[in-house]
């Protein structure tokens, strides 16, 4: 003989609360890596030898303290004839 149901029980996935139900927040995203580039002493010697005088101008324009130094003692070597 068959009895009928009296009483239904909730399913453990009924019970779990509604935050647990919220998709899983996205991840943000991360910056992209930057390198990083460190000149020796004689490679930067060397590129501030082959700089030509514009480049030197537009750094001296721009703040540039060693570039501002150097007009200035090219100026006054062509003004004592040095």
């Amino acid at each position: 003989m068959v009895s009928p149901i009296t009483q239904v029980t909730p399913s453990q996935a009924a019970e779990q609360p509604t935050a647990a139900r919220q998709p899983a927040p996205q991840p943000k995203a991360q910056p992209a890596p930057t390198d990083t580039v460190t000149l020796s002493s004689a490679a930067a010697l060397r590129q501030e030898l082959t700089e030509t005088a514009a480049q030197t101008a537009k750094e001296a324009a721009q703040g540039d303290i060693q570039a501002k130094h150097l007009l200035a003692r090219e100026a006054a070597a062509k003004q004592g004839g040095l």
